[in-house]
This record gives structure tokens, C-alpha cells and sequence, in this order.
């Protein structure tokens, strides 16, 4: 499994009340894992995955999201998500988890894209390795809702290091950008998925953004 890495990661994440889920802008770092999927078990479904990748926000907020590989629904991305975390001694991450994100094809659109379902849940993802040091060997997650369901991931990298990126702080897009921001970030990942070459990755995504209803807008926070 490898991620493109000229990626939108601003608007990937999802933040909400309990009752709301609207996307967050403000992420002020993020990395890109690559490896494999050992278990990836979502409401007792077992899926494959396409990426993994850990998100920070300004608010302290933090998430590790996972892009299912799901043939019945190419928008079915989940996340756990928590703003308590702790570091130690031996290069362990902890994160707990309050809530699980779960976007898919089904769910109410907003400017033509679907809103995440917002699960109050409690958990623990840890992640083995550094973020200094760009290296990490594993992540698990574990989590349940508060009605019963259960989520479970099991990632091994392969050794390659991290893509980490800080991204410089900006005013807020406006919605219309915003909008925009998330179909290019979902364009790019379907023809990572899809294993679209270099060369024909600018008019897959312009095509893509066509059937989403959206313009090709300039890349912003590389």
C-alpha cells in the first residue's frame, strides 16, 4: 500500500459536536504511513485498506484515518479520533479515543459531498515509533460506540519512513473552497487506488471533479 504524496491533507479530517460533523481546516501536520493492513474489522465487517494516515489539528484534536478498500463504495473512509494523547520513553504514541468518523456513499451530502456520522465511542490507537524520527512500525486501534459496535485496526509498516508534513497556518477557506479543497483530496486518493500513472493523473482528477460537480482550484498548504 503506498499514498500519493502530493495530498490535500487539510480537509481530510473530520471534526463534530456530537450531533454535527462538519470538516476541520485548521490541521496543522500530518503523516503518511505506508505498509499493510493486518485487520481492518469495522462493525464486525473485515475490509482491506488503501491508506493510512495520523492527523493533527490546531485544536489538539487528533485522528488516524483509514481509506477501506471497499468496491461497493469508494467514499468509505473511517477515523478514530481523540484529543487526549501521550507520549513515553519507548517511542510509544498513545491516543484516546472519543469518537469514530465513518463516511460513505450513503451519507447526507453537503456542497455534493457526504457528511461523516459522528460514533461517541471509547478506544485506544497506538502507534509504535516516532514522529521525530519519521519511522514507525505498527499501529492498533481499537474502539467501541456507545451502541456496541466495535472497530478494530491492525496496521505494520513496511519500513519506508513517514510522510510527515507541517502545514503553515491561514485564514479559513471560504465554504465554496472548502468544498472544492475536499473533492480534489478524494479525486487524488481514487487514482491512487486506481494506480492512475503520473502522466495521466491531471485529467483523471479533472474528470473526477466533473462527476463531483467541482473545478480544479490551485493546490494550497504544501
Amino acid at each position: 500500500m503506498h499514498l500519493c504524496r502530493p495530498i490535500l491533507a487539510a480537509v481530510f479530517v473530520f471534526l463534530a459536536a456530537p450531533c454535527v460533523a462538519e470538516p476541520v481546516y485548521d490541521v496543522d501536520m500530518y503523516a503518511l504511513m505506508s505498509g499493510k493492513c493486518n485487520t481492518v474489522r469495522i462493525a464486525g465487517r473485515d475490509f482491506a485498506c488503501k491508506a493510512v494516515a495520523y492527523f493533527h489539528s490546531q485544536q489538539g484534536r487528533a485522528d488516524f484515518t483509514v481509506v477501506l478498500d471497499d468496491p461497493a463504495d469508494t467514499s468509505h473512509i473511517v477515523s478514530f479520533s481523540g484529543e487526549n494523547a501521550r507520549r513515553d520513553q519507548d517511542n510509544m504514541y498513545e491516543l484516546a479515543v472519543d469518537r469514530m468518523l465513518l463516511k460513505s456513499k450513503d451519507r447526507p451530502r453537503v456542497d455534493g459531498l457526504p457528511v461523516p456520522s459522528v460514533e461517541l465511542s471509547s478506544g485506544t490507537c497506538r502507534q509504535l515509533g516516532s514522529f521525530a524520527t519519521r519511522q514507525v512500525s505498527s499501529i492498533s486501534c481499537t474502539a467501541t460506540d456507545t451502541n456496541g459496535k466495535k472497530y478494530e485496526l491492525k496496521f505494520e509498516s513496511d519500513g519506508s519512513p513517514m510522510t510527515i508534513r507541517k502545514l503553515r497556518q491561514t485564514p479559513l477557506p471560504t465554504e465554496t473552497r472548502r468544498a472544492s479543497q475536499i473533492a480534489q483530496l478524494e479525486c487524488r486518493l481514487k487514482a491512487e487506488a486506481a494506480k492512475i500513472l503520473p502522466r495521466d493523473r491531471t485529467p483523471y482528477i479533472i474528470r473526477c471533479l466533473a462527476e463531483e460537480g467541482q473545478k480544479p482550484a490551485t493546490e494550497e498548504h504544501q
